[in-house]
Order: C-alpha cells, then sequence, then structure tokens
C-alpha cells in the first residue's frame, strides 16, 4: 500500500528554503568560477601586451602616474626616461604629458611635474605640451586627442608601463586615435603583483565602460 506524505504548509516552506539556499549556493560558486575565468583571460592579455613601435610619430603621449610630492614617483621616473630615450632617437619631436592632480596642496599636477623631469634632462620647454586635467587612463587620452587636433597631429606614440599597455592601446583605438602605437618600458621599481592586481580591476572597469560607450550611454 502506497504511503502518502504530507508535509504542511512549514514542511513545505522548508524545502523552498532549502532549494532557495542550494540555488544561491550554485550562483555564488558560477559567480566565483567567472570570476577567476575572466581574471586570468585579463591577466593573460595584460602580460601579451607589447611595443607597437614601426616608424616616426607626430608626437610622443607619456601617460602620468603618481607625483611623490614636487617629483615624479620612480615608477613616472621609469616612463619619462622611456619617453626621453624615444625623443633623443628621433621618433618624435614633440611630447605631450598627461595627467591632473593628484592630491590637493600638491604644488604640481603630474604633467607640470613630467614637464620640470624633461627640460631638466635638456628637452626645450617649447617641444613639451602639458595636459593638467586628466584623472584617468581615458581621460589622459581623450584629452591628448583634443590637443594633438588642435595642432594638427595625427599620428602618436603612447609611452606607458608594459602592465598598463594592453588598456592603454584599447582606449586610442575607442577614441579614433589613428594607427596608435605604443611603446612600453618594463618597471624594476614597482611591485608587480600589486599593480597587476589593480590592472585586473581597471581593465575590468574599462570593459564595462567600453560597452558603454558602445551603445552611446557614455
Amino acid at each position: 500500500m502506497r504511503q502518502l506524505v504530507y508535509f504542511g504548509a512549514n514542511g513545505s516552506k522548508a524545502v523552498k528554503g532549502q532549494l532557495w539556499i542550494k540555488r544561491s549556493l550554485y550562483t555564488v560558486f558560477l559567480l566565483i568560477f567567472l570570476g577567476i575565468v575572466w581574471s586570468g583571460y585579463v591577466y593573460y592579455q595584460i602580460n601579451k601586451a607589447e611595443s607597437t613601435v614601426k616608424d616616426k610619430a607626430d608626437v610622443g603621449i607619456i601617460l602620468g602616474a603618481s607625483m611623490w610630492g614636487d617629483a615624479p614617483s620612480p615608477g613616472l621616473r621609469e616612463r619619462l626616461e622611456h619617453g626621453l630615450k624615444l625623443y633623443k632617437d628621433g621618433l618624435y619631436q614633440s611630447i605631450i604629458v598627461t595627467g591632473g592632480l593628484d592630491a590637493p596642496g600638491l604644488k604640481y599636477t603630474e604633467a607640470e611635474g613630467m614637464r620640470n623631469y624633461l627640460v631638466a634632462a635638456g628637452v626645450p620647454e617649447q617641444v613639451i605640451y602639458l595636459e593638467n586635467e586628466a584623472t584617468s587612463t581615458y581621460e589622459n587620452l581623450l584629452l591628448s586627442k583634443e590637443i594633438m587636433k588642435e595642432h594638427g597631429w595625427s599620428s602618436a606614440i603612447i609611452v606607458t608601463h608594459d602592465y598598463h599597455g594592453t588598456r592603454s592601446l584599447e582606449v586610442a583605438k575607442v577614441l579614433g586615435y589613428n594607427d596608435p602605437e605604443i611603446s612600453l618600458t618594463t618597471s624594476t621599481v614597482l611591485p608587480m603583483a600589486k599593480h597587476k592586481t589593480r590592472e585586473v580591476l581597471a581593465y575590468t572597469k574599462w570593459t564595462a565602460d567600453k560597452i558603454l560607450i558602445g551603445l552611446g550611454l557614455k
């Protein structure tokens, strides 16, 4: 004889509660798995960045990084030294330095600190153009493009660190740079575990922004 089991209202709620917990756990595990896969993909994209310079350009764009007081930080000095080498090698005759004020009370913006460093290294001040407002890579390249337009420049070499190269090149392409090129330097002073982890997060945010830009929502 078949036995009928009746859970009642409380039993039914308990079963539903257990199902909800299981589904929630599955969702959490799925999100964690997808996060790991995405992070691995981004890390691969970051590490595969390479310099793409093939020829001379109208201008070099050195992307800003943090200031230490009145002077560029060691990491920013690496970018400046790399950009300076390209300038001395004749790959461009004009330089855009880009970056706003890191914190209230500082004497110089990133761009001003970069200009001071390059002038001290022998670059004529009249060939250096300042972009003093940017607070992100997107703004660095957006506002630098406006300077390029003002001076009739159509080609640029973007100077930054290798871990930052993939995102920088993608931003330039989205902004409509004409066949943008990047020249990358490898850091010997920055803690790469920290900076590459931050870059994974920054690239993730940029990917979301890129989708919004494509949809005309940003």
